[in-house]
């Protein structure tokens, strides 16, 4: 019921018989299924986009026949219960890591397969950094100890590691959520940092395995501003027209062509390339 409301919304938006396109019929059936994002309430723009994607990604999903027949076995059941599938949404934008994980004992390496549909990335300065510096910080090696330590198939006991994750499988679409709410001091803030991001040419090789053999270059396609602090705030969105190249500002009903100069913007909280 979701994914037809979506499909009529998309096709008002395309037919070019209004000035704004009012999505409240798609929201007002999507919030029947997931009562969290009612209209009383301020809701997460990437946890909206999440569970959007998500419940596409249900109604169109294509399930394989073997993963079928295995369903008619009860003992089958609890492992298929998670088999996702294949959808338009999982050729878009879904996306493939590998955390290669060495033990610091015994040097095994070993390698934890994982998806997603959206990257989120710190944000690892106060006043500015790039999006290049956000990679960097995501898929830079970290080291497990203490609480933290994996238990080494090979030594037969937990030991200290270390972690690393590269791209396996690179999404035709890729979405980055950079992470403006942080902890400090037990209290949750807002990062107001500017995170200056490049249009075209973003280079993703350096984070690429080498079995991968997808294009690694991206351009922008559109962000999501978020203006405001946490208890409060306004999302508004860039977006370029897949024909005309030209950018657009989408604030509510406030629909405008904008210079690309003002897509680079202090407030963008999801960058979609």
């Amino acid at each position: 019921e979701s994914a037809t409301a979506f499909g009529c919304l998309v096709s008002d938006m395309w037919l070019g018989e209004f000035d704004y396109v009012s999505p409240e019929a798609f929201h007002s059936i999507f919030e029947k299924r997931y009562p969290t994002f009612s209209r009383r309430t301020q809701h997460d723009a990437q946890e909206f986009l999440i569970c959007v994607l998500d419940d596409l990604h249900e109604a169109f999903k294509e399930v394989s026949p073997a993963v079928v027949q295995e369903r008619q076995s009860p003992a089958a059941e609890a492992s298929t219960r998670s088999s996702s599938g294949t959808s338009i949404i999982t050729e878009l934008f879904e996306g493939q890591l590998s955390y290669g994980i060495r033990c610091l004992t015994c040097k095994a390496l070993s390698h934890r397969p994982e998806s997603f549909t959206i990257l989120s990335l710190p944000i690892p300065s106060t006043r500015v950094c790039s999006l290049q510096d956000c990679l960097e910080c995501f898929f830079q090696p970290d080291t497990l100890t203490q609480n933290n330590q994996i238990h080494c198939y090979w030594c037969g006991d937990n030991q200290d590691a270390t972690v690393k994750a590269s791209i396996t499988k690179a999404p035709q679409i890729i979405i980055f959520h950079l992470k403006r709410f942080a902890w400090q001091d037990k209290h949750r803030r807002k990062l107001s940092t500017t995170v200056c991001y490049p249009f075209s040419d973003l280079d993703l090789s350096p984070y690429i395995s080498a079995s991968c053999c997808n294009n690694t270059e991206y351009s922008l396609c559109a962000v999501v501003n978020h203006a405001g602090d946490l208890d409060y705030g306004h999302y508004t969105a860039f977006c370029k027209h897949a024909v005309t190249k030209h950018w657009y500002s989408f604030d509510d009903a406030q629909v405008t062509e904008i210079p690309d100069s003002e897509v680079q913007a202090d407030t963008a909280y999801l960058l979609f390339y």
